[in-house]
């Protein structure tokens, strides 16, 4: 299911326009690093990578995850390791070491996390006064519900383009068709679980300390995908 969830963030350049964003947060964090949690596989990044690149040379992008997978993690660090590293340890995304520094990012994974976590992640940042941008890919709306009802076909398609080439791939999705479901509620669960803009808002004020941050939370067009996202950046 992440295989199918990367090609497609690829190859349809999901973040291409998030870019100006991430570079607010990194020049904000007076470090070029990017601390990416709860990465999952990280391949989402592959893409975004090369126009990171292009808009800063010099940054380099930490993947992290509560579970690291590290044999997915060595996977994209391979194919750019001037970009890419990763943390062998365990980073609890609602309580990240001190010595992580740079701008935390999170890429369709905040819906995963109940509201008082949510709210944790935020406020750890904020306690650090380290930037934050978390990124989602879809809204709680029919819409998004609609467009996602479908998706186990986009995986029927996709599928035999995800390289490398694994049989236990084909078989699950073929033979037994467990990706096509999984991928069927998880995108449906993803879209009832997703904050809203009047949540974010609320959880921004329910934070100790907000006012010493400066807040977006707003969406981002490439195409007809829109990215929706909120970014706290310390005040100077």
């Amino acid at each position: 299911m992440t295989d199918f969830l990367q090609i497609v963030a690829n190859k349809f350049d999901f973040y291409k326009t998030i870019t100006p964003i991430l570079k607010k947060g990194v020049e904000a964090s007076g470090v070029n690093q990017i601390i990416d949690l709860a990465s999952g596989g990280g391949g989402g990044w592959m893409k975004l990578g090369d126009h990171v690149r292009e808009e800063m040379p010099d940054v380099k992008v930490l993947l992290t995850d509560c579970y690291p997978n590290i044999s997915a993690f060595e996977e994209t660090v391979s194919k750019n390791p001037k970009l890419f590293s990763y943390e062998e340890k365990s980073v609890n995304a609602l309580d990240v070491p001190d010595d992580l520094k740079g701008l935390r990012t999170q890429f369709l994974s905040f819906h995963h996390f109940k509201s008082d976590d949510a709210k944790q992640i935020v406020q750890n940042a904020v306690n650090a006064g380290s930037p934050i941008a978390v990124f989602e890919a879809q809204k709680r709306s029919f819409s998004d519900f609609l467009k996602f009802f479908f998706s186990p076909i986009n995986v029927l398609i996709l599928t035999p383009f995800i390289k490398p080439f694994k049989f236990g791939r084909i078989f699950f999705t073929y033979l037994i068709p467990l990706v096509p479901l999984f991928t069927w509620w998880d995108g449906l669960v993803s879209v009832l679980r997703t904050y809203s803009t009047k949540e974010l808002n609320e959880l921004i004020e329910s934070l100790e300390n907000s006012n010493s941050f400066e807040w977006e939370v707003s969406f981002v067009k490439n195409g007809a995908i829109k990215i929706y996202y909120l970014l706290g950046i310390p005040k100077p």
